[in-house]
This record gives structure tokens, sequence and C-alpha cells, in this order.
């Protein structure tokens, strides 16, 4: 549980989810640009410019997607980095 001063991202996305993100095309365009022009050599820039697509596509119209959705994809992408990837007993 948070403490009282930390927000509580889970429940705000449920609340979020519900909420109507309008087709927005120059938002869409925006995200997706400053995506690109973040996106680098390292997998972390890539990692985030992943994260400002994902985000784009809620003002997609031809896209279908929530906060809720986009929370746990980068949720599960960072949890899959920390432990070293997909399979770390690889070499």
């Amino acid at each position: 549980m948070p403490a009282d001063d930390e927000p509580d991202w889970e429940t705000d996305l449920e609340a979020d989810s519900e909420a109507a993100f309008p087709a927005d095309p120059e938002r869409v365009r925006l995200l997706r640009e400053v995506g690109d022009d973040v996106r680098g050599e390292s997998s972390e820039s890539k990692q985030i410019a992943a994260f400002l697509y994902r985000v784009s596509d809620l003002y997609d119209p031809e896209e279908d997607t929530s906060p809720e959705e986009i929370y746990r994809n980068v949720r599960n992408i960072l949890n899959v980095k920390e432990r070293g990837g997909l399979r770390p007993d690889r070499d």
C-alpha cells in the first residue's frame, strides 16, 4: 500500500481506464516524433521510445488499448529487463 504522500498508480489507472481518449492525430504525431528523437543505440533509449509509442496508441483511432494495458506492458518490460532478459540462463 502506498504511503499517504505517494500516488496509488494501480487505482488511478483503473479509474483512467474508464476515461475517454478521443482521437487526436496531432498528439499521436508529437508523441511518436519525440519517441523517434529519443531512440538511440542504448536499450534504455529504445525502451523510452517504445513507451512513448504505446502511449500514443491511446489517441490513435486505429489502436485499441487502455492506460491499464500500457502500464502492465511497461511493467512487464521493466521486470524482464531487471531479470536480464527473457532467458537469462542463456550465454
